[in-house]
């Protein structure tokens, strides 16, 4: 298994990789109980710490629609010929 990072410390693409990676690994039906259940669990944290990071961004996003009036209006584009 590749070295472990703090979540501070692993980017929402690294973190979805490692849990790819347990995935691949529970799914392959080759393990044990107990590291099966390892993996899960550290599959869930995971999964939160994706949520949590996917979460903020979604919260930048609205941050940054905001203009000094409410949200900026969007205008939808004018399909191309």
């Amino acid at each position: 298994m590749s070295t472990k990072q703090q979540p501070a410390e692993r980017s929402f693409e690294q973190a979805l990789k490692e849990l790819e990676g347990r995935v691949q690994k529970l799914e392959s039906g080759e393990i044990e109980l107990e590291t099966a259940l390892k993996l899960f669990e550290e599959g869930v944290g995971l999964v939160r710490e994706c949520h949590e990071r996917l979460d903020a961004a979604d919260a930048r996003i609205v941050a940054l629609s905001q203009g000094p009036d409410g949200p900026v209006e969007t205008v939808p584009k004018a399909p191309r010929d």
